[in-house]
């Protein structure tokens, strides 16, 4: 009997543990297998805080033994421990790049959107990040990614009957996330010391599980520390300018020495914006240490391992810190740790290094210490280029060492339940994570009839979500009961449905939609075409502008005929977010051209097939066609011209009017809409897997992370000999430039080609240091032509001067065409680690 009882009793705590591994595993938060386990707990706990981890907390130990011995749950626990074992299989990464120099990749970002149940995410920035570690997961990425526990995360949002908001800060209780602590082998909690002016900050950290990778969170709620420096990591994106910087440095310098504290030594180190520049710093520091050699060296070592991802479309948006700041907390670190005086750190973080009372800029520190830069549209690198060009004087705009890679959405984690069900049944189910490139064929096999039941089914989830997050809304505000009553029936699941949520800010326009309130109002209550609008979306407590703009749509949703019509929710969160993405038929987004970086709230209506009418801004510039959906804007900047924003919301109106909501309504014989199921299938078809995190992250495996972690290696060999001998060449550049000039230019044609010969004289600089090239700009948006010219015979009389040609067709003038040196070494970064250039003329 004892055997038997003991069996039974280890069998109960292996499911228990089981148990535990499932539900601080975040996998659960996008695949959504263990979604039966946790409501079979209870459901009623589950689907309010969608946290595993609380729900074990709170059970019983009677409920939980009961649910266990439920053989449709044991089997389900056998299915859901198999799936866990395929984490251990082989992925993409492995199977694509076995034999690779990447080993691992530190990602690093002041905030992730993983769940609801650990809410340290504001929106677009935590979005990407949260995304991209899901599709690292996916694919067998080999990324670890480091951020801050926030011990109140971002606002939530209250509203008034009004539309006045209010910022409440509930606590994040550590014991109620799921999170674990970060342990030493001995067993004791690992904690960090970063010196600070007059004490020492002790950091302590916690671990995230995210399916195969890990996020480490740094927090500052320490005992041992001051109740000012406790309060570091309380508020994302909260306080002054100096607890901005306070959390930036423990974000960047803290991290870094905590991945030297477990022992883990990255090839790349991705800032996820410019939040996390000092672990360039410290990890420059560290490389000084172990190899006994001066941070200048040490820099051009461990750059070229660094990406510097931005998401800023305007200069103002970059971080800023007051050079005494600065001096405050970096002074000892810089003299003492980094054996550089101050002065030199801080030129680190300015355009004019001489200029000693420009601000520190955090976007300027990432740029002189990374080896890659992108940024995350193709618009978006073309507005960064031109921020980033001060840097590179005389450098075509074009030629600014930033290039791009698209933000994409992680679809498992945005896809409805009536989604998810039609794409497996047409394309599988590892679709997100091997991404055949039949996917796009098959998904346009599927038949219009069952394309509209998926769409009318989320319509109808959304419709239902809403009227409970309405009513429950009105009860908070003091309602009327029969206002509450109308709230529960508020909306009709066969009416037209638009979504427009996000940050409320003025450069996003979140009113251009009421910009004439009498037409719109005539829009939403056409009696043959009725139309529904969801709005929602925070103000940060600072901007009173955003917050004005709330208050003008209660004010026109108070109006009577409104009502029906429009309903804004507060405090707008990923599961509301999920809930409006999965539900719209129209997903409308007005940003000013080009302050949307790239914007990706309407990427997650792609998978559940709504529709997008966007301004030619961000990810919409490059995936729009006529097929996919509509677009306002002429793809030019206008700036703030209030007649430019009348015509632009003219132009909403008018296609509202006349195309979007007439092509809705237009039925067939069996009550489908065949040009709305036409546009809906290409958007899906053809987007859905372009605009996704696992595209975006095998982008920037292939494209940065591979190629960057080659030559860090190759950079660290030998004790740093080839960082030795770029240094070497980057100060002869320096330091000889001024002895290179250009003599004189032949240009002659024969027959269709032209031949160009020019003199340059190099005085004390190296040739094989530079490159010669023939350079013309592209022709009506191509791309530019620089050819290598040749070096031929030296010039007679001269002690370091050499003739160079080069052959081109001629098929353009002789003027188009202009003789140019740049520096040159295998291996190097060019502008990035040597932006001199000369032209001939």
């Amino acid at each position: 009997m004892s055997n038997e009882m003991s069996e039974t009793g280890g069998r109960e705590a292996q499911a228990f543990d089981t148990l535990v591994r499932l539900a601080l595993d975040l996998r659960w938060s996008w695949n959504h297998s263990t979604d039966e386990l946790w409501q079979a707990i209870n459901p009623q706990f589950w689907e309010l805080t969608h946290n595993p981890w609380i729900l074990l907390q709170s059970a019983s130990p009677q409920k939980l033994q009961s649910v266990m011995m439920d053989p449709s749950i044991q089997t389900l626990l056998t299915r859901l421990l198999e799936e866990q074992k395929t984490l251990e299989a082989p992925a993409w990464f492995h199977n694509e790049h076995p034999h690779s120099a990447l080993k691992l990749a530190a990602y690093f970002s002041m905030e992730y959107m993983l769940s609801e149940a650990l809410p340290i995410y504001s929106g677009g920035l935590g979005n990407v990040a949260g995304d991209q570690l899901k599709a690292a997961s996916d694919l067998g990425a080999p990324v670890i990614a480091v951020g801050l526990l926030y011990q109140q995360g971002y606002f939530r949002q209250r509203l008034s009957a009004d539309g006045k908001q209010q910022a409440l800060y509930p606590y994040n209780e550590p014991g109620q996330l799921p999170i674990v602590q970060v342990r030493t082998a001995n067993g004791e909690w690992l904690r960090l010391s970063i010196q600070l002016p007059g004490s020492r900050l002790w950091v302590r950290a916690w671990q995230v599980q995210v399916g195969r990778n890990k996020l480490y969170l740094l927090d500052t709620n320490v005992p041992a520390n001051e109740a000012a420096a406790r309060g570091i990591t309380s508020q994302l994106y909260g306080g002054d300018e100096e607890l901005r910087l306070q959390q930036e440095l423990v974000l960047g310098i803290g991290g870094w020495q905590l991945l030297r504290a477990l022992n883990l030594d990255p090839e790349i180190c991705h800032l996820n914006e410019g939040h996390a520049a000092f672990a360039v710093l410290e990890r420059a520091r560290c490389w000084m240490k172990d190899h006994s050699k001066d941070f200048d060296l040490a820099m051009t070592v461990t750059r070229i391992g660094n990406l510097f991802t931005t998401h800023t479309a305007v200069s103002a948006g970059f971080d800023r810190f007051p050079p005494e700041l600065i001096a405050k907390y970096f002074r000892q670190y810089a003299e003492a740790d980094l054996g550089i005086s101050l002065e030199t750190l801080l030129a680190l973080g300015r355009l004019n290094p001489d200029d000693d009372q420009e601000l520190f800029n955090m976007a300027y520190l990432a740029l002189r210490g990374s080896g890659s830069i992108n940024g995350v549209s193709r618009l978006h690198g073309e507005v960064s280029r031109a921020l980033f060009q001060p840097f590179f004087p005389r450098w075509p705009q074009q030629e600014v060492p930033v290039r791009y890679v698209t933000n994409g959405v992680h679809v498992p984690s945005w896809d409805s339940v009536h989604s998810d069900q039609l794409w497996t049944v047409s394309c599988g189910k590892e679709r997100w994570r091997e991404m055949p490139s039949s996917l796009e064929q098959t998904l346009r096999k599927v038949k219009d009839a069952d394309l509209w039941q998926m769409r009318s089914s989320a319509r109808k989830s959304l419709i239902e979500e809403t009227r409970t997050s309405f009513a429950r809304q009105l009860a908070a505000q003091g309602a009327a009961d029969e206002e509450i009553a109308a709230g529960k029936a508020i909306f009709d699941p066969d009416v037209f449905t638009i979504g427009f949520a996000r940050r409320f800010a003025t450069y996003k326009r979140p009113n251009l939609l009421l910009h004439d309130p009498e037409r719109l109002l005539r829009i939403l209550t056409n009696s043959r075409f009725p139309v529904q609008l969801v709005l929602a979306g925070k103000a940060h407590p600072h901007d009173l502008a955003a917050q004005a703009m709330i208050r003008q749509w209660f004010q026109f949703m108070r109006r009577p005929e409104a009502r029906a019509h429009v309903v804004f929710l507060a405090d707008y969160d990923m599961r509301k977010a999920e809930s409006l993405i999965q539900g719209v038929d129209l997903w409308i987004n007005t940003p000013r051209r080009p302050w949307e970086a790239c914007g990706t709230s309407g990427m997650k209506v792609l998978v559940n097939g709504g529709l997008n009418l966007s301004e030619l801004d961000g990810w919409w510039a490059e995936a729009y066609t006529p097929e996919v959906g509509w677009a306002i804007g002429d793809g030019e900047e206008h700036g703030e011209d209030p007649a430019w924003d009348a015509a632009e919301a003219n132009t909403l109106y008018c296609l509202l009017e006349q195309e979007i909501v007439p092509a809705f309504y237009r039925r067939d014989e069996h009550g489908i809409p065949s040009a709305w199921i036409a546009k809906m299938r290409e958007s899906m078809a053809r987007l859905t897997p372009r605009f996704s995190a696992n595209r975006a992250v095998r982008e920037y495996t292939q494209n940065h992370y591979l190629p960057a972690a080659k030559m860090y290696r190759e950079r660290t060999e030998r004790d740093g000999a080839l960082g030795e001998q770029l240094r070497a060449w980057s100060r002869q550049i320096e330091q000889r430039w001024t002895g290179l000039r250009f003599g004189d230019l032949k240009v002659e044609k024969e027959k269709d080609l032209l031949l160009f010969t020019v003199h340059v004289y190099f005085g004390e600089l190296d040739p094989n240091a530079v490159k010669v090239e023939l350079y013309a700009e592209g022709v009506a948006g191509g791309e530019s032509i620089h050819q290598e010219m040749q070096r031929d015979q030296p010039l007679v009389g001269s002690v370091n001067g050499y003739a160079y040609s080069s052959v081109v067709p001629a098929d353009r003038s002789a003027n188009d065409y202009t003789p140019r040196i740049i520096p040159h070494k295998e291996g190097a970064a060019v502008p990035l680690e040597a932006g001199q250039i000369l032209w001939q003329r």
